[in-house]
């Protein structure tokens, strides 16, 4: 059962005339994505300082936002991924969210806006999400953070590509070693046929349909199986970062992250798994509708400040 925040939401986007949300132009999407920013996430909590930076990326520059939060002296630093299927989102789309787990945290953030699908895809935003947090770890200092003290974190795509990032960094013996990958309802399996794509395929917000829709234009004819798309196929995953999983009760991702959970759990990795009921996948950033919004976004902030500490 839904809660009572969540529920008169789903109502509204089950009850919404036009095509359904895997016909949707990707303009359209795009556009009506940044338009849930304002009323979803609501204007965004004040920081210290915000800066605006593009980072050279293996296919041009790399936008990405830098939030700061009050404190004195030098802080951690996390990268964060958003998610959007790899096709929508954007800086500003994510921008409340941001601000809210820059503060959560106490540590400076840096929000990647890396190359979408289907103009650019796979491998373009996992080369950009390790281009950038490479260069945001050489630069920390620059930020005013501590190159020592680095976590990675993402929410559902975004999930995808932080975790893709740690490995990278894992498999290349590169520094920095990070304190925590911090990973929101991640996309993990390009297989999509778990229970939980079969029981919540539609009416849930992120269908079945919908996502089968990302993974095409993502993907665009490479092999899925690859682990650098679905991390879940990776065949080690020793000696990779200690993770945060957060998962939905009543998402079409619920399995296949609980399913990473275990695998890194099985690998030697601390995990801790945290799940929600009531809500639906998104709500991660419903910081002005959903009061489990704005506890997720604190526990998964508390983490990483413990993390980084």
């Amino acid at each position: 059962m839904l809660d009572e925040e969540t529920q008169p939401l789903v109502d509204l986007m089950n009850a919404a005339t036009g095509p359904p949300a895997h016909l949707v132009p990707i303009a359209q999407a795009r556009a009506a994505h940044e338009r849930e920013t304002e009323v979803l996430s609501g204007a965004g909590q004040p920081v210290a300082e915000v800066r605006d930076l593009e980072l050279p990326g293996p296919g041009g520059p790399i936008r990405v936002r830098v939030f700061r939060p009050e404190g004195e002296g030098s802080l951690g630093l996390v990268v964060y991924l958003h998610g959007g299927g790899w096709t929508i989102g954007s800086l500003d789309g994510f921008d409340p969210l941001c601000r809210a787990l820059a503060n959560a945290s106490g540590a400076i953030l840096a929000s990647v806006d890396y190359r979408l699908a289907p103009e650019h895809p796979f491998p373009a935003a996992a080369d950009d999400a390790l281009a950038a947090t490479r260069w945001l770890v050489a630069h920390a200092g620059e930020l005013g953070a501590d190159p020592a003290r680095v976590a990675i974190g993402g929410d559902s795509a975004g999930g995808n590509l932080a975790t893709v990032v740690a490995r990278r960094l894992r498999d290349r013996g590169e520094d920095p070693a990070l304190r925590l990958q911090a990973l929101v309802y991640p996309v993990t399996d390009s297989a999509i046929n778990t229970p939980s794509y079969r029981e919540l395929s539609e009416g849930f917000g992120l269908s079945a349909l919908t996502m089968k829709r990302y993974w095409d234009l993502y993907l665009d004819g490479a092999d899925g199986r690859d682990p650098d798309a679905s991390p879940l196929q990776a065949e080690d995953l020793r000696g990779m970062p200690a993770a945060f999983v957060h998962t939905v009760q009543d998402d079409v991702l619920r399995d296949e992250g609980e399913a990473y959970a275990r695998a890194l759990e099985a690998a030697g990795v601390p995990v801790t798994l945290s799940r929600y009921d009531g809500v639906i996948h998104g709500f991660f950033r419903w910081l002005a509708k959903s009061s489990q919004s704005r506890a997720a976004v604190a526990e998964v902030g508390a983490a990483l400040r413990t993390a980084l500490a």
